[in-house]
C-alpha cells in the first residue's frame, strides 16, 4: 500500500488527497493564510485515516450495531451513522466515504474559513458560515455525465452532508436505482441513508442481472447477497413501482429525522422527497 498523497490541483485552489481507495477533492474559502492553515491541518490528519480503518476493518464489516469500543474517529462516525438503521441489514462500511469526509471537514473548517467542502467520490461534507451557500450537481449516470439536477446548500438549512448511492456507483447495491442522492445532517448519515433507499428501489424483473457480492469482490461486507450488475429495459409500470418503494423508504426516514431530503432516479424517471415547507415552494 503506497502512502498518503496530498497536492494542490493545477488551479492552485483545491486540495487533492489520495490513499489507496480514498480519492478526495477538498476546498476551503478564506484568506490565503487561513486556507493554508486549514490545508495543513487536513493533510496531517489524512495521513492516518486509511490505516486506522484497516486496523478496525473486521469490526466495521459486521452488521450494525457495531461494538461500542471502536477507537478511530472515522470508525466511530461510521458506527453512529448506521446505528439508527440497526433493525435491518447494514454495516458501518455503508457510511465509510461520508464519515471520512466528515472527519476531514472537521479539520478543514474554522472561524476564518467562510465555506469549505470535502468531496469523497461524490459523498460530500460541507461547512458554511452565515449567509454563505454552495451548489452541488446531481448526475444519475457517471458513465454518461449529464447534470440531472442541482442542490442548493445554504447555511440556514440543517443539512451538512450529501451522498449518492445506486447500482451504477462505486459501491455494490442490492437495488436498481441509477442514483439516490440524500441530504442529511452529516455526510456519514447521508451515506448510510442513500445506501438503504437505493436498496429499496427494487424489482424482481427478469431484465435485472445480479451476482453474489462476494463473487464480485471477496472483501465485500455484503457476503453472498445478490447485488445488481445490470438493468435492462423496464416497463414504465415496473420503474414507477420500484421508485415508489424507494420513495416510501425515504419518506419514513424523513419523518424519523434521519434525512432532510432525497432525490431518486431510475431510467430517466425521478422522484423527490422533501420536507413540507420545501414541497409547497417547489
Amino acid at each position: 500500500m503506497s502512502g498518503a498523497q496530498a497536492s494542490l490541483l493545477p488551479d492552485g485552489q483545491r486540495l487533492h488527497l489520495h490513499h489507496g481507495p480514498i480519492d478526495i477533492i477538498a476546498q476551503a474559502f478564506g484568506s490565503p493564510e487561513a486556507v493554508a492553515g486549514a490545508y495543513q491541518r487536513t493533510v496531517q490528519a489524512f495521513q492516518s485515516v486509511l490505516q486506522n480503518l484497516v486496523d478496525e476493518l473486521d469490526e466495521l464489516r459486521r452488521p450494525a450495531p457495531a461494538r461500542p469500543d471502536l477507537a478511530g474517529p472515522v470508525a466511530r462516525r461510521m458506527a453512529a451513522a448506521v446505528a439508527p438503521h440497526a433493525g435491518e441489514f447494514i454495516t458501518p462500511m455503508a457510511a465509510v466515504a461520508g464519515a471520512v469526509a466528515d472527519h476531514l471537514l472537521s479539520l478543514l473548517a474554522g472561524p476564518d474559513i467562510s465555506r469549505a467542502y470535502v468531496n469523497n467520490g461524490g459523498d460530500i461534507a460541507f461547512w458554511l458560515s452565515p449567509g454563505r451557500m454552495l451548489t452541488a450537481a446531481v448526475i444519475d449516470n457517471a458513465d454518461r455525465p449529464h447534470v440531472d439536477g442541482q442542490v442548493r446548500l445554504e447555511f440556514d438549512q440543517p443539512a451538512r452532508g450529501l451522498a449518492t448511492s445506486g447500482w451504477r456507483g462505486r459501491s455494490q447495491s442490492l437495488g436498481i436505482a441509477d442514483a439516490v442522492t440524500v441530504l442529511a445532517r452529516s455526510a456519514a448519515a447521508a451515506d448510510a441513508a442513500a445506501t438503504l433507499i437505493a436498496n429499496a428501489v427494487n424489482s424482481d424483473d427478469a431484465a435485472i442481472e445480479r451476482h453474489s457480492a462476494q463473487a464480485l469482490n471477496d472483501d465485500s461486507d455484503l457476503g453472498d447477497r445478490l447485488v445488481t450488475v445490470a438493468v435492462g429495459d423496464l416497463s414504465p409500470g415496473t420503474i414507477d413501482k420500484a421508485l415508489g418503494r424507494g420513495q416510501t423508504r425515504a419518506e419514513d426516514m424523513l419523518r424519523a429525522g434521519q434525512i432532510e431530503s432525497a432525490y431518486l432516479g431510475l431510467k430517466g424517471r425521478r422522484r423527490t422527497v422533501l420536507p413540507d415547507a420545501l414541497r409547497h415552494v417547489a
